[in-house]
């Protein structure tokens, strides 16, 4: 029998699903990556990268911060590198299940291991994600607007990521709108 093909989006509403129940009962968890991957699939679309990029972008925007609960559970914190310490295990547990290929599992789990890194950037996939990320947790974090102002030096590389930076957090209008 000829296995149905899966489409992008039918995976990407497989692993949403997969990620609310991992984070069961946290709302707040939920609807952060549930805004990273939004913000990453925007920017994605904006800057016209690859489907694989946009494919390994997506995936890693709804897992990117799956080692929170673990590193909880574990060390009673969830700091950023006990994030991307314990991240990837489970983001492969989950990304194996769902029937990725080895190399796209390995790719994104580099990415939930690295997400709090800014430093060691190598590829476009890796820059979204940062960028979405931040998008998201200037706000949640009630970040001061020197603080979101260093973000942008020092993490947005984007022209997408500079415009919805813009658009959020200095009150830029779109050209539309002008």
């Amino acid at each position: 029998m000829k296995r149905k093909e899966t489409t992008m989006e039918q995976l990407m509403d497989t692993l949403t699903e997969k990620m609310m129940d991992f984070d069961c009962g946290d709302p707040q968890r939920i609807q952060h990556f549930m805004k990273v991957h939004r913000f990453a699939q925007l920017i994605g679309h904006m800057e016209q990268v690859p489907p694989r990029i946009q494919y390994l972008v997506e995936c890693a925007a709804l897992v990117h911060d799956i080692g929170i609960h673990p590193a909880e559970r574990k060390y009673g914190r969830c700091d950023g590198k006990l994030q991307e310490q314990e991240g990837p295990a489970y983001a492969r547990a989950m990304l194996t299940e769902l029937g990725l290929a080895a190399e796209d599992v390995e790719r994104i789990c580099y990415l939930v291991g690295h997400h709090h890194t800014y430093d060691q950037v190598d590829g476009m996939d890796y820059q979204i994600l940062l960028e979405a990320d931040f998008l998201v947790n200037i706000y949640e974090d009630g970040l001061s607007r020197e603080a979101a102002n260093r973000a942008l030096e020092r993490v947005f590389k984007t022209e997408a990521g500079k415009k919805l930076f813009r658009i959020l957090y200095d009150g830029a209008q779109s050209e539309r709108n002008r």
